[in-house]
């Protein structure tokens, strides 16, 4: 059985330089509500030739408490937009919990409405119910 965390967070963005076409992003998060947490990351992403249509990756490096156990964890994100239409897929990397939170399970959804960020954390976490 899963376990929901909702709240908010920000993000900045920065520019990073690579060797190729492909835009090298750093992450910095700090998320709120259920999860108090900062998170800290690398993004790649490409655009494509047509206008709406690009793509990335990003893992990133969440530390805090969810639901009031402490620990850190990792997530993987998988993003594209094919002419606008986009696609996303974030969820945590399989043993990478710590502390409190080993065995971490799940996928987080960003939800961005008026300019805001927010998430939803659908999660299972051994010995919670």
């Amino acid at each position: 059985m899963s376990t929901r965390a909702t709240g908010t967070f920000e993000v900045q963005m920065a520019p990073q330089e690579t060797a190729a076409t492909i835009g090298r992003m750093s992450l910095d998060k700090q998320f709120h509500g259920d999860l108090q947490a900062t998170g800290k990351g690398e993004m790649l992403a490409v655009q494509g030739g047509v206008q709406g249509s690009a793509g990335y990756v990003a893992l990133e490096q969440v530390t805090g408490t969810l639901h009031g156990r402490t620990g850190t964890f990792y997530l993987q994100h998988t993003g594209t937009m094919d002419r606008g239409a986009p696609s996303l897929s974030i969820t945590v990397v399989p043993d990478t919990g710590t502390g409190e939170l080993v065995g971490l399970t799940g996928r987080l959804n960003i939800i961005i409405e008026g300019g805001k960020h927010a998430y939803e954390f659908d999660y299972t976490l051994p010995g919670t119910s």
